[in-house]
């Protein structure tokens, strides 16, 4: 992926299903001038999804491709894929998107999320929202955190990318834990996504690196 700049930003799109409280954030650092990506599409699996907003407020375009709509994992995610083709992004961002998808050829490390755990700890099918937080304090875990990681076919498999830190507290329900991690998500993802767009990422199997500078 080459380097970008502040003139020349990195053209991203972004998935949702809910809320979208990671959109809000990306579109908060880049409003900071502290992220060099352009959001060139929003594509979300629901109409409801309260992420929708965030786009029209900021005149980002977005689709909604819902997985009802199709019979198969394989045309929803056909759908999906052709979509983000026609935005052009480089690189495309979940952000709370919920649905499985399969990654054809061409999106193989264009494609990346950020879970709410330390992979391979507590994700797969399933693992998503409160249900992580509760299953890492029911374990007994000390620590949790969040894992930005590539996406291939399988539930938060795909290379890790970047994870942080988050302290379990003897007295966290799931609804604390999710608050601390959500804070750490919200300083993580901008700042890889950043070292994406500086070109500092080096790809090597399912070994990822990131440079101080520029590789």
């Amino acid at each position: 992926m080459p380097t970008h700049s502040a003139e020349n930003r990195l053209k991203v799109a972004v998935m949702i299903s809910g809320g979208g409280t990671t959109l809000k954030n990306l579109l908060a650092a880049i409003a900071r001038d502290q992220l060099w990506i352009e959001v060139v599409g929003v594509v979300s699996s629901s109409a409801k999804a309260g992420g929708i907003r965030y786009a029209e407020e900021a005149g980002i375009p977005f689709s909604i491709i819902r997985p009802i709509d199709f019979n198969s994992t394989e045309a929803f995610s056909s759908a999906i894929f052709s979509q983000l083709r026609e935005t052009q992004a480089e690189l495309t961002v979940m952000g709370g998107f919920l649905k499985h998808v399969l990654i054809p050829a061409d999106f193989e490390n264009k494609v990346v999320n950020i879970h709410p755990a330390l992979i391979p700890a507590f994700c797969g099918k399933g693992y998503y929202g409160s249900r992580v937080h509760q299953a890492a304090i029911d374990y007994g875990v000390k620590i949790s955190g969040c894992t930005i990681h590539f996406v291939d076919d399988d539930y938060d498999h795909g290379p890790i990318i970047d994870q942080a830190v988050v302290p379990v507290e003897v007295n966290d329900t799931a609804s604390t834990l999710a608050a601390r991690v959500f804070e750490a998500e919200c300083d993580l993802y901008p700042k890889t996504l950043q070292a994406f767009a500086e070109g500092r990422v080096e790809i090597n199997g399912r070994t990822i690196a990131i440079h101080r500078t520029p590789n």
